[in-house]
């Protein structure tokens, strides 16, 4: 771990470099914990406005259930490479919050449909209401920003 930014105030080039890696990618891993204490690792979409991430998932879901429970979640963004040395990403651990305003549903569910517009076909599910899905909202609480350009395992760590 290189460096650590304390008090909610991230130095303006790693929070430019956090956002690249949310702005590059559509899915991450959510991991929640289950009601005997395992973690349970997920794959889903997201979007995310600032350093708020956004994701959704189906009412009666384990990871609902699980975060009603404990609303702490582990996040990791990333991508395959086959250099080792372009390793870049994003772990976090934060709170997850269920989205109940119906206008930021709303604009989530835009957002997450706008984000595989580029699909080959259109995408074959109905727009869902936000009646019919749970919406998490993550609130990041540390951020660490893999970038082994700077050196293999390099970290920059980032509290708010």
């Amino acid at each position: 771990m290189n460096a650590t930014t304390d008090g909610g105030k991230i130095d303006p080039l790693l929070r430019e470099k956090i956002l690249k890696v949310l702005d590059t990618h559509r899915i991450c891993t959510v991991a929640t914990l289950r009601p005997d204490g395992w973690p349970q690792a997920t794959t889903v979409g997201y979007v995310h406005v600032g350093l708020a991430i956004y994701f959704l998932c189906a009412l009666d879901s384990q990871k609902a259930a699980n975060i009603a429970r404990d609303d702490r979640v582990s996040l990791t963004i990333d991508h395959d490479t086959a250099d080792i040395m372009a390793i870049s990403a994003l772990s976090l651990a934060g709170h997850a919050h269920t989205v109940e305003d119906r206008a930021e549903a709303e604009r989530v569910i835009t957002a997450m449909i706008a984000a595989y517009a580029d699909a080959p076909a259109p995408v074959p599910i109905v727009r869902p209401s936000p009646d019919d899905i749970r919406i998490f909202r993550v609130t990041p609480s540390v951020i660490s920003l893999l970038d082994y350009s700077k050196g293999f395992g390099h970290t920059d760590l980032v509290r708010l």
